[in-house]
């Protein structure tokens, strides 16, 4: 490889991973009463199948979506590997299922409206209907 082509593909990794870092996402839900606040540990609590007082239900985008890998880092603080397998075991012990999936962004958007006590994930300054509220955002 070329010093021409080696710097390039620095500079490159460098300026995906910088935007990588800047990108933030919200955590919105479909409810029917405001909660006072929702903590990022019950949020993965909520999300890795454990038991919450808020009694919402997760909806995740399929696997290798970019928001996806940013929610898990950040709010879940695990790879999708450890995600994936944390699940497979979970499904193979029948001891609990993963969050239902969508395709994209506007999926989830439709799910969450169309679900009451559902939640989910979505980039930072996407437009939500009216049921939708903002429980987190990350830093």
């Amino acid at each position: 490889m070329s010093k021409l082509t080696l710097v390039l593909f620095i500079i490159s990794f460098a300026f995906c991973a910088a935007a990588q870092s800047r990108e933030r996402v919200i955590v919105v839900a479909h409810l029917t009463e405001q909660p006072t606040s929702i903590s990022k540990s019950e949020i993965r609590n909520i999300f890795m199948g454990g038991v919450s007082e808020a009694k919402l239900s997760p909806v995740e985008i399929a696997s290798g979506s970019q928001i996806r890998i940013i929610f898990n880092t950040r709010v879940i603080g695990l790879p999708e590997s450890r995600i994936q397998s944390y699940w497979a075991q979970m499904k193979f012990s029948g001891r609990n299922q993963p969050p239902v999936s969508v395709s994209n962004t506007e999926e989830m958007v439709r799910y969450l409206t169309e679900n009451e006590a559902s939640i989910g994930y979505l980039p930072e300054g996407i437009a939500l209907p009216e049921p939708l509220t903002i429980l987190f955002t990350t830093n």
